[in-house]
């Protein structure tokens, strides 16, 4: 245990509070100096605080430290400033660093219950050391961007939405803010060098129209990539949607028939058993617009396989016109936003940009909300965002590792 500029003099273990108290002294062979400037000091007086530690052999640690109170050449009296521990705190820094490394895996009630320690607290704690340990995100400092991605994340379910950028090409995150409107992106993006602006050749995004509105008033030659995953999840809408009109005009055979194969018609052929297959043939054969939609869907998913933009495109429109010549419209409808969306969808030939990195981002992001069953504190909640774009490899305990 390390506690520079402090001489234990005695260790107590209270048995009726299960704790250690261990009693320390200033080292007077240490100079006092004062903590506004660094210059050399003159003691007022010396002042002793009690602060929380480590867990030590299974129980809870608590430092009796003593601190000089120096007077400055300007008169002032300050306290003088103790390597491990903050000003004001109750709570070592290694502590806060073992309380963090702890909430970056467990929730905060978990981490409270763990150490005695109240969840305001623990949050606070956590809250405090992130702030002062993680990279800064600057915009005005990033350099090299080739190719970025930008979607939206909301703090709880449906509610306070934030806008998160990546670096598609390493895949870190270099930015998150409030908020998803065209404004919040365009922030960012105003904000870039304009070299590193002027070299951003390519975004991807989902279709919402915020983003592309950015897109185009502050990066006019970039072209905007509509990620495969979103435009298959828009298909699945309108699968769904079909569906539930197909099991209203059923009569009771057919009702019986789909009963129970929503994810047959959604998730893809090689990942069904046996049995799901079976039972998916027999669906298929006996209701022909499934039937179209599930050939479709396969149909759909081969564009992406398109060598070149121009084929990609020619695909694309034949297969919008396979879909208006159907009498589904939800399938008519579909097929019209494809059309509406087709430079970018298209785009994906020339970049092979995919949201992979977005959506393990967006993974993660899902975990952080379940294990605090949702955040009250926004700028947290952007804090954890930024620590979960990081790699996990140090240890909580040890510094050097």
């Amino acid at each position: 245990m390390s506690l520079p500029g402090q001489l234990v003099k005695q260790a107590q273990h209270d048995l009726s509070q299960q704790k250690l108290v261990i009693s320390c002294q200033r080292d007077r062979r240490y100079r006092v100096v004062d903590p506004f400037n660094g210059q050399p000091a003159v003691v007022n007086r010396y002042v002793s605080r009690t602060i929380r530690d480590l867990p030590l052999c299974g129980y809870d640690c608590h430092l009796e430290i003593e601190l000089a109170q120096v007077v400055g050449r300007d008169g002032k009296r300050r306290m003088e400033s103790c390597e491990f521990v903050d000003k004001g705190s109750r709570y070592t820094l290694r502590l806060c660093r073992l309380v963090s490394g702890l909430c970056r895996h467990m929730s905060i009630k978990a981490v409270s219950q763990h150490l005695k320690i109240r969840w305001e607290t623990v949050k606070n704690m956590d809250k405090h050391y992130l702030e002062s340990s993680l990279p800064a995100l600057d915009p005005t400092q990033l350099t090299g961007l080739k190719y970025i991605g930008v979607d939206e994340v909301a703090r709880a379910k449906g509610h306070d939405y934030m806008t998160i950028v990546y670096n598609m090409v390493e895949g870190h995150l270099i930015w998150v803010e409030a908020g998803r409107t065209a404004e919040v992106f365009s922030g960012f993006l105003k904000q870039l060098p304009k070299e590193t602006a002027e070299n951003i050749e390519a975004i991807a995004m989902d279709m919402g129209p915020s983003y592309q509105k950015s897109v185009r008033d502050c990066l006019p030659n970039a072209d905007i990539v509509f990620d495969r995953f979103h435009v298959m999840q828009n298909y699945s809408k309108a699968l769904s949607n079909q569906r539930r009109i197909e099991f209203r005009k059923a009569d009771s055979a057919g009702k019986a028939l789909l009963k129970g194969t929503h994810y047959l018609v959604l998730k893809n052929a090689a990942k069904l058993t046996d049995r799901q297959s079976g039972k998916l043939q027999k669906l298929l054969e006996n209701n022909s617009n499934l039937n179209t939609l599930y050939i479709m869907k396969e149909q759909l998913q081969a564009l992406w396989s398109s060598d070149t933009v121009e084929l990609m495109r020619e695909r694309l429109e034949a297969w919008c016109q396979l879909a208006d010549e159907s009498n589904m419209v939800y399938l008519k409808r579909f097929a019209k936003s494809l059309r509406k969306h087709r430079v970018g969808i298209c785009n994906y030939a020339k970049y092979k940009l995919t949201s992979a990195r977005i959506e393990a981002g967006n993974v993660s992001i899902g975990m952080i909300r379940k294990r605090a069953r949702g955040i009250k504190d926004t700028e947290y909640f952007k804090l954890k965002i930024r620590q979960s774009s990081l790699p996990d490899d140090q240890s909580m305990f040890y510094f050097n590792v």
